[in-house]
């Protein structure tokens, strides 16, 4: 499968979309994993459910269109959170926003796995989808954990564990960390960070 057309397309939502909304009016930039997709932790509230935007009041279809005309459509302004960070995925908001359903129905379900992952992981943490580099992560002892949605890595979606010291041995297999695909994992995520842990 090409992820990749539909990750950049979601990367955008989540940063021109959600991110940067959110950003302009309370000045934070995280967002949380919700049912059927993600979501803004602060407002505005904004939700991403399968190929839909929903705000308080309506649901705007997404694929096809540009970010800007969805923005126009859902009252908002689209634009990034300015000045916060460098290295998003560079999506302008007159770009089409473009899905493959298959690759949609993938990315989302990776981020929903993840999060419960995590979540079983470590309880008391909370995990949080950053707009940045579009994972859905925690930090636990100087130790990124999470799961990506692929990028210029792993063109598929994966978990992994990145601690800030690098590690040798036959578990820590990624420049950053370990680095596993998700569909390798079978359901199995927390399992790999319980290891991840262990082995560190």
């Amino acid at each position: 499968m090409d992820w990749e057309p539909t990750r950049r397309s979601l990367h955008g939502v989540a940063e021109l979309l959600l991110a940067g909304p959110q950003h302009r009016a309370t000045g934070r930039i995280e967002l949380r994993v919700a049912e059927g997709g993600f979501a803004t932790v602060a407002g505005p509230a904004l939700r991403v459910e399968g190929a839909g935007l929903v705000t308080d009041s309506a649901r705007v279809p997404l694929a096809g269109r540009t970010y800007a005309d969805v923005a126009a459509e859902a009252g908002l302004e689209a634009g990034e959170p300015a000045g916060v960070y460098s290295g998003g995925p560079g999506v302008r908001p007159g770009e089409t926003i473009t899905f493959d359903a298959d690759a949609l129905k993938g990315l989302l379900a990776a981020f929903a796995d993840g999060d419960r992952a995590l979540r079983e992981f470590t309880p008391d943490v909370t995990p949080v989808l950053w707009p940045e580099h579009f994972d859905v992560a925690i930090t636990l002892d100087e130790v990124n954990y999470g799961v990506s949605p692929g990028d210029g890595y792993l063109g598929e979606p994966y978990a992994y564990v990145g601690p800030f010291e690098p590690r040798e041995g036959e578990f820590w297999d990624a420049p950053f960390g370990a680095a596993r695909p998700v569909r390798e994992l079978d359901g199995e995520i927390t399992a790999f960070f319980r290891t991840g842990r262990e082995r560190l």
